[in-house]
């Protein structure tokens, strides 16, 4: 199958791919632990560091979670709760408060998308009227919820850690029938992720066989890895973002904190 995938795209007035900077998402997902004032601070620093915009995630967890899984105990330092549901609902932010989140985001003037994981966030982020979705590695082979993302036929953001080829071949197949908005993020699902697992030449390899526009999602320690990414053509770089790389939570430790995310967006910049 030969794609024709758009070669720049434009997300609420900012052009993303040939020609245009690189767009750098500050990926705060759960790092809010639960939490809209941490939530702000968090959008308040991004915007400070430079950041394009902010990424959150959104769940129906008790939809996506199977009995056994919620009810099963959870015990590490960081833990929300004593089983694995409670921990999960914990870390969500209810509706009410993304549209708070969106509209806070709008008036410090920061790009507000998120990436659903289950049809019913997907309906909820397009009832709000998010510019783009992204959809994480861990739903490349969710096809039901591929396809129903696609048909809402806005901008996607497909990372690809854990996938191979053909598995990744599968969702852009569908995403293809309604969309020619695609940028695929070449990514390595280990948090955090040792230098030598990340194999940056893999842009290269997206780029040939899917003739979209191609970028990076980094997990790993320091920022050296994400500028060399923006070298080899990456238009998007996500980082995960934290106000203490300390704190309790299950992603704070493979994110960056303010001081290092200015550092990263101030040398994309120069590159």
């Amino acid at each position: 199958m030969v794609y024709h995938f758009k070669k720049r795209i434009e997300v609420s007035g900012r052009g993303i791919g040939e020609g245009k900077p690189c767009f750098v998402v500050a990926e705060i997902g759960l790092n809010h632990n639960g939490s809209v004032e941490i939530a702000k601070k968090l959008i308040d620093a991004a915007v400070g560091c430079g950041a394009d915009a902010v990424k959150f995630q959104k769940r129906s967890v008790d939809k996506i979670l199977t009995k056994e899984a919620l009810d099963a105990p959870y015990d590490t330092w960081y833990a929300y709760g004593k089983t694995y549901g409670e921990h999960r609902r914990a870390l969500e932010l209810s509706n009410e408060e993304f549209i708070v989140l969106q509209k806070y985001s709008n008036e410090r003037n920061i790009i507000f998308f998120a990436s659903p994981w289950d049809e019913e966030s997907a309906d909820f982020l397009e009832d709000i009227n998010i510019p783009l979705f992204k959809i994480a590695s861990a739903d490349v082979t969710n096809l039901v919820l591929v396809k129903h993302i696609a048909e809402i036929r806005k901008p996607i953001i497909l990372s690809t850690g854990m996938s191979t080829l053909n598995e990744i071949k599968e969702s852009v197949d569908i995403i293809s029938r309604y969309t020619d908005d695609l940028i695929l993020l070449h990514c390595v699902s280990s948090y955090p992720c040792n230098y030598e697992e990340i194999n940056l030449r893999n842009m290269k390899t997206l780029r040939e066989n899917f003739n979209c526009l191609v970028g990076y999602s980094g997990h790993e320690k320091g920022i050296a890895v994400s500028e060399a990414a923006v070298a080899l053509g990456a238009c998007v770089i996500e980082r995960h973002f934290t106000l203490d790389r300390t704190m309790k939570g299950p992603d704070h430790a493979a994110s960056l904190e303010p001081t290092g995310l200015f550092k990263l967006i101030r040398d994309i910049r120069n590159i």
